[in-house]
C-alpha cells in the first residue's frame, strides 16, 4: 500500500496529498507533520520505513470539506486521492487515483467559496527581453463561474492591474523573478507552458477554433501566452473538462476609471482601512437577494466605466424602477414593483455556481432541486421586468434583462421528473431520483422496502409452525433479519434455526428462508444504489448542452438583482440620479458620504464644484473638521456615478472620468524599507506622472512627514504642478497656510474651508465647507479633546502666544505667522556658514606632505562635495 502512497505522492509533488483509506483521507511522512500543524491535528504512526515509524494523520472523509476550507485559507494546494476499485474484488491495495486538485484559485464547490466575491485565479507573463515599450500580459479565470479574461499593460503598471484582478492565486513562470507585492498564492509553473505556440494551441483546442480573431486578442500576445498557461493548469486541477468556459473577453483598460491599490483602500470600497468587511461602501449599498448579484455588484464598484452609454443604461433602468413609469410616479407603485421583485429574487440559489458545478459533474441533488424550484419562480420574474420596461421604452437594459431571463428549454420539465422533491444531500445515499422516473429504479426501491407484508407472514407462519407464543420477526440496519424468541423457550426453536445473536432475554436466528430474502433486499439495495448512481450521471450528461443557456440567465438575474439593489437603496435614502456630462468637472450640490451618513444621526451636506476654471480646491480647517471626509464624498459620488447609480446629493453632474487618485494618510512600508514619507512622495510621483484633465486626484496633508520648510515647498510645487500641467481635478487638503496664497497666482484654483467655531464649553466642529481660507487651525483645542493633560495644554497656549508675540514664523495653519520668506534666508545663512565652518576643518586636519598623489587627488574631491 505504500509503494502506491509513494506513487501517487510522486504524482502530487509539491501539493498536500489526502489519501483515501475507508472513511478517512489519510496523510503520511512530510504530509502528515505538516497537515497535524496546519490543521491541529494529533499526529500518530503507522509501521515503518528503514526502521523509523511513519506519521500519519487523516480527517473524517464526510467532514473533509471543512478541512479543506481551512487549508485553502491558509494558502495550500491540496491533491485528493480516492479509492476508484472495489475492495471486495480488489486484489492487493484497492486501486486509487488522484481525482481532484483544490488551489486557493480554482475552487468550484459551495462550502469552499465565499458568497459574495469572486475566487479567481491568474497568470502573468512578462517578455524575457522587455524593453520599454514591452507589455506583460494578464490572464484570470473565475472557475466558479466560467468568466475567462485577458489584458495587457505596462510592466511596471502589473501590481496595480492585478490589486484590480484581485485574484487568490497567481500563476507565473519558474524563470520570471518578477517581486509582486499582491498578497496571494503564488504557484511556478514550468516556463514553457507561456510559450507563444504551446499558449496558442492549448487554447485553439479547448475552443476547437483555427484561430483566435473571433475573440478580439490577436492584438495582445503576451496575454495569449499567459492564458494558453492558465488554461492548461486549470484543466489540469479538475477532474473533468472545462466545457462551462466558452469564450475569452479581452479586458481593456481604457474601459475603465483605473484606481491605484492606495486609492482603493482608501475609498474604502469593499475593506476598511483596518481590513474589516464593513462599514465600507459595498456594505451599505448591497442589498441584493442573490449571491450572484451581490459578486456582481462588488465588480462594477471596483471596475467604474468611462463610456457613458452602459453607465446611462444601468441608471435608466435604475430610475425605471423606481418610478414604476413616467406617468404613474406615485411611491406606493414602485415599492410595490421593489418589494415584488425582490421577494422573487430571495427564492433564487446561486445559479451562476450551480452552473458551473453541472458542466464540472460535481453538482449535488440538493443545489438540482434548488435550481428547479428556481426555474419555476424565473417566468413570475420575467413577467415583472417586462412590464416595467414597458413603462419606458428607454430601459432598453430592462428589456434585454427580461429576453435573458427564459430558462433553457425542457430543463424545467426534466428537473421536475428526475430529482426527488426533498432529495438527500448525496447521491451515495440513495433518494435523490423521483419515484417514477425510471421503472427499475422503482422496482429495486420497492423489494428493499416493501418487507412489511413478507415479514408478517412469515412471523405467522412460524408461529403456527413452531408454536412460539413470543417468536417475533424483526429488521435493523447493524445485524439485517432475524427471527427473535425469549430465552425461555429457546430450547424449543426448530434445527433450522441458525443463532445470530444472543441478548439477556432473548436469542435471535436467521433460516434459510430468511437468509434468502435478506440477500435479495441487500442486494436491491445495492442495485437502487448503482442504479440512481448512472441515472443522476446521465441526467448530468442531458443537463450539459443546456450550460451555455443557464449562465446567460444566471448572468441576467445577477444584473436585475444588482440594479434592483441599486434602486431600493437610492429609493430608501433618497438619493438622485446624477447627470453625466460631456465636459471635465465635478458639480455637487448638498452631497453627503454615503457610509458616514448612515453612522450618525444628523449629516451636514456640502457642495463641490471642480472644473477647468476651478480645478484645485486648496482645502484648510482644523483637524476633525472633516476635511478628509469630504474629499472622500466628493470621490464616491463620482464612483457611483460612473456605476450607473444614483448618489447622495440633492443634485449632480459628472463628467468624463479616467483616473481617479488618493493620497490621503499615514503609513511606511517596514518590509520594502520605505518611510512614512518616502510612500508619500512615492504615491504623489504616480499622481504627477499619470493624471490628466479627467482625472480626480484627493491629496490630504502632502509633504507633512518631512521638516516643515521641505514639506511646504514640496507641497506648493506639487499643488502647482498639478493646476499647470496635469490641470486634473484637484481637492488638496493641507495645513499649510501659505499655500492659501496659491489661489492669488493661479487663477483656476480657489479657497475652501471646513467651518468651526468656539463656545463657552470648547471648539465646535460644523463640518460645513464654506469658501475662502480657514482663519485657525484650532489645533490646541483639538489636542484638549484628546485628554491630553491640562498642564501640558496651559504650557501650549503659553508656548503659542510667545511664538505669535515674536511673529515666529510657521507654516502650521493659524498657528502663527504670516509669511517664511525672511526666516528661510536666516536658515539658508546659517547653512551656508556650517558648510563653511565643516570645509575649513576638514582643510585644517590635511597634511599633504603624507599624501601620496592618488589620495591626495581623493581628499580634493572630498573637499569639493563640502562646498555649500
Amino acid at each position: 500500500m505504500m509503494q502506491q502512497y509513494l506513487r501517487l505522492k510522486a504524482e502530487a509533488g509539491p501539493l498536500l496529498l489526502l489519501y483515501r483509506m475507508g472513511d478517512f483521507y489519510e496523510m503520511f511522512y512530510e504530509d502528515a507533520e505538516r497537515g497535524a500543524k496546519l490543521l491541529s491535528l494529533t499526529l500518530t504512526r503507522r509501521g515503518s520505513s528503514n526502521g523509523t515509524p511513519i506519521p500519519m494523520a487523516g480527517v473524517p472523509f464526510h467532514a473533509a470539506e471543512q478541512y479543506l476550507a481551512k487549508l485553502v485559507a491558509q494558502g495550500v494546494s491540496v491533491a485528493i486521492c480516492e479509492q476508484i476499485g472495489d475492495p471486495a474484488t480488489s486484489k492487493g491495495p484497492v486501486e486509487r487515483k488522484i481525482v481532484r486538485i483544490v488551489t486557493p484559485g480554482t475552487l468550484t464547490d459551495e462550502a469552499l467559496l465565499p458568497a459574495k466575491a469572486d475566487r479567481s485565479i491568474a497568470a502573468v507573463f512578462v517578455p524575457r527581453k522587455a524593453n520599454k515599450a514591452a507589455r506583460a500580459g494578464i490572464a484570470w479565470l473565475n472557475l466558479a463561474s466560467g468568466e475567462f479574461k485577458v489584458s495587457e499593460c505596462a510592466i511596471d503598471a502589473l501590481d496595480s492591474e492585478l490589486h484590480r484582478i484581485d485574484p487568490a492565486e497567481v500563476l507565473i513562470p519558474e524563470d520570471a523573478g518578477l517581486n509582486l507585492t499582491i498578497h496571494c498564492a503564488t504557484t511556478n509553473i514550468p516556463p514553457w507552458h507561456f510559450e507563444t505556440e504551446q499558449a496558442q494551441a492549448h487554447l485553439l483546442a479547448h475552443f476547437k477554433t483555427q484561430s483566435l480573431s473571433g475573440f478580439d486578442v490577436d492584438d495582445m500576445p503576451a496575454a495569449i501566452c499567459a492564458a494558453g498557461a492558465l488554461l492548461r493548469y486549470a484543466g489540469r486541477t479538475q477532474a473533468h473538462a472545462l466545457s462551462h468556459i466558452h469564450s475569452i473577453v479581452a479586458d481593456r483598460a481604457s474601459q475603465y476609471v483605473l484606481m491605484d491599490p492606495a486609492t482603493r483602500r482608501n475609498l474604502e470600497l469593499t475593506r476598511t482601512l483596518s481590513g474589516e468587511e464593513a462599514p465600507t461602501l459595498f456594505s451599505i449599498i448591497d442589498t441584493c437577494c442573490t449571491p450572484m448579484g451581490s459578486r456582481l455588484l462588488r465588480r462594477w464598484l471596483h471596475h467604474p466605466l468611462r463610456d457613458n452609454a452602459p453607465v446611462l443604461a444601468r441608471q435608466r433602468a435604475v430610475g425605471t424602477l423606481i418610478s414604476a413609469n413616467d406617468q404613474r410616479t406615485d411611491v406606493l407603485h414602485a415599492t410595490a414593483l421593489l418589494q415584488s421583485l425582490r421577494g422573487e429574487l430571495n427564492k433564487l440559489p446561486d445559479l451562476e455556481r450551480i452552473a458551473t458545478r453541472i458542466a464540472l459533474l460535481s453538482v449535488r441533488p440538493r443545489e438540482l432541486a434548488s435550481l428547479r424550484d428556481a426555474l419555476s419562480a424565473l417566468p413570475v420574474i420575467q413577467q415583472q421586468v417586462e412590464q416595467a420596461a414597458h413603462t419606458d421604452q428607454q430601459a432598453t437594459l430592462l428589456g434585454n434583462i427580461s429576453a435573458r431571463l427564459t430558462p433553457p428549454d425542457g430543463m424545467h420539465d426534466l428537473l421536475m421528473r428526475a430529482i426527488a422533491q426533498e432529495p438527500a444531500s448525496m447521491v451515495r445515499d440513495g433518494g435523490v431520483i423521483a419515484t417514477g422516473f425510471d421503472a427499475e429504479l422503482d422496482e429495486l426501491r420497492a423489494i428493499s422496502t416493501d418487507n412489511g407484508s413478507f415479514l408478517l407472514e412469515l412471523e405467522a407462519r412460524e408461529r403456527e409452525r413452531t408454536g412460539l407464543s413470543t417468536l417475533r420477526v424483526e429488521f435493523n440496519r447493524v445485524h439485517g433479519f432475524f427471527i427473535e424468541v425469549s430465552r425461555a423457550q429457546s430450547d424449543k426453536v426448530p434445527e433450522d434455526y441458525r443463532r445470530r445473536q444472543t441478548l439477556k432475554n432473548a436469542e435471535r436466528y436467521i433460516t434459510p428462508e430468511l437468509k434468502a430474502w435478506e440477500d435479495k433486499v441487500l442486494s436491491a439495495q445495492d442495485r437502487s444504489l448503482a442504479r440512481e448512481k448512472w441515472l443522476f450521471e446521465q441526467l448530468l450528461d442531458q443537463l450539459a448542452p443546456m450550460m451555455t443557456s443557464l449562465a446567460d440567465t444566471a448572468s441576467a438575474c445577477a444584473e436585475l438583482d444588482a440594479i434592483v439593489a441599486l434602486a431600493h437603496h437610492a429609493q430608501h435614502h433618497q438619493w438622485v440620479a446624477p447627470e453625466l456630462g460631456d465636459q471635465p468637472g465635478i458639480v455637487i450640490e448638498a452631497g453627503r458620504h454615503p457610509v458616514v451618513e448612515r453612522a450618525i444621526e444628523r449629516f451636514t451636506p456640502n457642495n463641490c464644484v471642480l472644473n477647468s476654471h476651478r480645478a484645485l480646491l486648496v482645502i484648510t480647517g482644523p483637524n476633525m473638521g472633516g476635511k478628509s471626509t469630504y474629499m472622500r464624498q466628493v470621490a464616491l459620488i463620482a464612483l457611483l456615478a460612473r456605476i450607473g447609480s444614483f448618489v447622495p446629493a440633492k443634485a449632480a453632474t459628472i463628467g468624463p472620468l479616467d483616473r481617479i487618485f488618493t493620497r490621503i494618510g499615514a503609513a511606511d512600508d517596514l518590509a520594502g524599507g520605505r518611510s512614512t514619507f518616502m510612500m508619500e512622495m512615492t504615491e504623489a510621483a504616480a499622481i504627477l506622472a499619470s493624471s490628466t484633465a479627467n482625472s480626480l486626484v484627493l491629496m490630504d496633508e502632502i509633504g507633512r512627514g518631512t521638516s516643515t520648510y521641505d514639506g511646504l515647498a514640496l507641497a506648493w510645487s506639487i499643488a502647482q504642478r498639478l493646476v499647470t500641467h496635469n490641470r486634473a481635478l484637484t481637492l488638496f487638503a493641507t495645513h499649510y497656510f501659505e499655500i492659501t496664497r496659491l489661489p492669488n497666482e493661479q487663477p483656476n484654483t480657489a479657497n475652501v474651508h471646513l467651518a468651526a467655531t468656539e463656545s463657552p464649553s470648547g471648539i465646535v466642529f460644523l463640518h460645513e465647507v464654506k469658501e475662502g481660507p480657514a482663519s485657525r487651525s484650532y489645533g490646541i483645542q483639538v489636542a484638549q479633546r484628546a485628554g491630553i493633560p491640562a498642564a501640558v495644554i496651559r504650557h501650549a497656549t503659553r508656548e503659542l502666544e510667545r511664538l505669535e508675540s515674536q511673529g515666529a514664523p510657521t507654516p502650521q495653519l493659524g498657528l502663527f505667522g504670516d509669511v517664511i520668506e525672511q526666516d528661510a534666508k536666516a536658515q539658508e545663512a546659517a547653512r551656508t556658514s556650517e558648510a563653511l565652518n565643516t570645509l575649513s576643518q576638514a582643510i585644517f586636519e590635511l597634511d599633504p606632505d603624507t599624501l601620496s598623489p592618488r589620495e591626495a587627488l581623493e581628499a580634493l574631491y572630498q573637499l569639493k562635495n563640502l562646498l555649500p
